[in-house]
């Protein structure tokens, strides 16, 4: 870029001086770089963040994380608390991280660079699948080729699901082909510019070969042959597939936690005032299964709450706080319409038109049981929208921070991978090596090392954790396994019904939301394909204030 600008000046000089150059040939940006020219190590680390921190967001603290029951939100709560997931959402940031992806592989391919041509292709696949598995039908084959005319580009057609995901699993095996070489055979690798492996080409092997796990399991309903045979491929042959063999290979980006910009979300750091993290607040779903199973990871996630509500008739008042304790008598609970939480029948609860109170040490707030915006649950004495809740457990101390080796954007874990595998035992297909038992079991255990949360021996144990060999075990721990990866949680519930999740009656409608409808762009600017893919979606008894276009209808991948 120095190079670059002393150019400029030279030139400037000269048109100033002779007043013989056209005015359009020193048309050049001092502050930018020649695509065409641009090294892929400039690009690679903002298509790594672009992809790893539009992930971690709604699996974190918005959309995939409400639904899926790990978070409720205290306030500006809708898509998180109640199901708001009405309207339009623009898939532009993942589509510029698709454009910048492309060009790292087009100037890799310029620059015999295979390293980068490998990774762009990972990034490339996760971005793709993300996409199809978020909205469904999406422009992929002709997406991209702008550049190269013809209405074809300018207008793309949308690809169907499958030929998407069986698009991107063809790239994931180039991808894998690309990066089998030794580190010391690839050109112009720049460490630092590899903010996620260090320019390790093992590691993006793996993590190639690993998602392919994820979108072959995705398939798993709709081509169970195709599935299967590319799962039991990976496992015969782990020395052409190798995948994730422990925690410390998770496709994870770590926060330099320097800036409010390349830190963990809602720090305590950056942010101006604490309201971003009180706003993200514990789930009763998540909270009901830890504290069932006893599970050391609740006090790794959350904090106990402030001061903790017991109903007793030890003090006169009807509501009393005596140190760090709220006694409510019987009596206050009659009068003021208020029923203690159990998480059999609360949904019946507030169908019946009472208010909840949680007695527990660790307390979250149900999902769609209040028409407000959360910040009033569980008696709250000062509830402000987005503010704290002393009766309602914040996340743990740990999200204050900047940045942590725990803290990372997360996008595909050897957690999940085992989870996979397990599941695929369970069909049964060929896993290799491992038993059905040994995968789930390493699952859990990978989930503990990579939290640093001890206890696995005794958890692994416990009544409901111990294996018995369903599948709604599988998923169910795989669930939790997702701390802060919810949108592929979300993915499984859609497939397979596991985690059960219940819900109350005040949501936006009375069922979780199967995709996200397409951004009010396509429909300017693309609308013809826009509509024959809207056409080819299913319409659910929950779509009729939409239409075709909704949040609850469904796509070829859950169809039939």
């Amino acid at each position: 870029m120095k190079t670059l600008y002393k150019i400029f000046l030279i030139l400037a000089v000269i048109a100033f001086t002779s007043c013989e150059e056209e005015l359009t040939e020193l048309n050049v940006n001092p502050n930018g770089v020649d695509p065409t020219v641009v090294n892929p190590n400039l690009v690679l680390p903002t298509v790594i963040t672009g992809t790893a921190d539009n992930y971690l967001n709604p699996n974190y603290q918005s959309h995939f994380a409400g639904v899926m029951q790990y978070i409720q939100k205290s306030g500006w709560s809708g898509a998180t608390n109640d199901f708001e997931w009405k309207g339009p959402t623009s898939w532009n940031s993942w589509y510029s991280n698709l454009r910048n992806a492309k060009h790292i592989y087009e100037r890799a391919d310029e620059m015999d660079m295979d390293f980068h041509k490998g990774a762009s292709l990972v990034l490339k696949a996760f971005n793709f699948g993300y996409i199809a598995d978020t909205w469904g039908d999406a422009p992929y084959t002709n997406a991209l080729n702008a550049a190269e005319g013809g209405e074809e580009n300018y207008f793309p057609v949308y690809d169907t699901q499958e030929t998407i995901y069986r698009g991107i699993i063809g790239e994931l095996k180039e991808a894998n082909t690309l990066l089998s070489q030794s580190r010391a055979s690839y050109q112009g690798i720049n460490p630092d510019a590899d903010i996620l492996y260090g320019g390790d080409p093992a590691k993006w092997r793996k993590f190639a070969n690993t998602l392919m796990l994820r979108y072959y399991m995705r398939l798993s309903d709709k081509l169970p042959t195709f599935a299967k045979d590319g799962i039991e491929e990976i496992m015969s042959d782990p020395g052409t597939y190798p995948i994730f063999s422990s925690f410390e290979d998770d496709a994870g980006m770590p926060y330099s936690g320097t800036s409010l910009g390349d830190s963990w979300p809602r720090n305590k750091t950056f942010e101006q005032t604490d309201r971003g993290f009180e706003r993200v607040q514990c789930a009763a779903g998540i909270r009901d299964v830890l504290m069932g199973y006893n599970d050391p990871r609740l006090d790794a996630w959350f904090n106990p709450v402030l001061v903790q509500i017991q109903v007793s008739e030890d003090y006169p008042e009807g509501s009393v706080t005596v140190g760090s304790t709220r006694y409510v008598r019987p009596d206050y609970l009659t009068a003021n319409n208020l029923v203690v939480y159990h998480p059999d029948n609360w949904v019946d609860d507030v169908a019946a038109g009472f208010e909840l109170i949680d007695t527990n040490r660790y307390v979250g707030i149900p999902i769609a049981s209040s028409i407000s915006d959360g910040s009033q649950y569980n008696l709250n004495p000062a509830p402000i929208q987005g503010g704290p809740n002393v009766h309602v457990s914040a996340l743990d101390d740990l999200f204050k921070k900047p940045t942590d080796d725990k803290l990372l954007a997360r996008m595909i874990t050897y957690a999940e991978a085992c989870f996979i595998l397990a599941e695929a035992a369970e069909k049964p297909w060929n896993v290799g090596s491992g038993s059905q038992q040994d995968w789930y079991e390493k699952g859990i255990e990978a989930s503990f090392d990579m939290w640093g949360v001890d206890g696995y021996d005794d958890y692994i144990t416990e009544a409901g954790v111990a294996y018995d060999g369903s599948l709604e075990q599988i998923i169910e721990q795989k669930w939790i396994a997702n701390w802060t990866i919810a949108h592929e949680s979300w993915c499984d519930w859609r497939r397979t019904g596991f985690p059960q999740l219940s819900w109350g009656d005040k949501g936006q409608r009375n069922s979780m939301p199967l995709r996200f409808q397409y951004g009010s762009g396509e429909i300017s600017r693309n609308e013809q394909n826009y509509q024959t893919a809207v056409a080819r979606l299913v319409e659910t008894p929950f779509t009729a204030q939409d239409g075709k276009d909704s949040a609850w209808s469904k796509f070829w991948l859950l169809q039939d």
